[in-house]
């Protein structure tokens, strides 16, 4: 058997182990309000979080470059419109304008 596979392996027990010690832990109580409160912040702070290091990161280093400009340009695009096709459109335009320069 080769490591590849022992690593998968492990993994994937590691994270079934993971996902069950919640409903083992509350055996079907509710969460505590403040708990659940603090969960719900944590899908839009990673979302955040994932989104600055796209933008920002250029391999192992921060920079700003056309990525940077074309999601602002799609950030505002959607604050003042609120239309999604709008903002990719705008944003994927002036991404691809700036590369081309």
């Amino acid at each position: 058997m080769s490591i590849t596979v022992v690593v998968i392996g492990g993994c994937a027990l590691a994270t079934a182990a993971i996902k069950a010690v919640g409903p083992v832990a509350l055996g079907g109580r509710d969460l505590p309000h403040w708990f659940s409160s603090v969960v719900v912040l944590l899908a839009p702070a990673l979302l955040a979080a994932l989104v600055v290091t796209q933008v920002f990161a250029d391999g192992d280093r921060l920079a700003v470059g056309p990525e940077t400009a074309g999601v602002a340009a799609g950030g505002l695009t959607f604050w003042r419109t609120e239309s999604i096709i709008g903002c990719v459109l705008i944003s994927a335009a002036l991404t691809a304008g700036l590369r081309a320069l």
